[in-house]
């Protein structure tokens, strides 16, 4: 059995809870501590899970909201159970994928 690493963000909840309610209340707080971003990308940084997130951000959030990484970030460990095939030869049952055959017209 084998794991998933996942995360929740809680970015959003924790700026309802010190009464930031706009993305656009992140700008100037991030400007203040030296993070320059537009408010499209600020948006996407509370709307959406990042994917990649400089660590002067993240301190600067926990400034900004007076919290620590383990409030913003939950890591979550999902179990997957790995399934074995019924195929004792060792080789795939699934077909091998077709090549792909572009046809033109001809021309008169």
């Amino acid at each position: 059995m084998t794991k998933t690493m996942s995360y929740r963000w809680h970015l959003r909840q924790l700026m309802a809870a010190r009464g930031l309610f706009q993305t656009s209340d992140l700008v100037p707080l991030l400007a203040e501590r030296g993070i320059h971003l537009s408010r499209e990308q600020v948006y996407r940084l509370v709307t959406q899970r990042p994917q990649r997130l400089s660590l002067d951000i993240l301190a600067a959030l926990c400034d900004i909201l007076d919290c620590g990484v383990g409030d913003l970030i939950e890591v979550t460990a999902e179990p997957v159970e790995v399934r074995k095939t019924g195929s004792t030869t060792g080789k795939s049952t699934a077909s091998a994928p077709k090549r792909t055959v572009v046809r033109r017209p001809e021309n008169p």
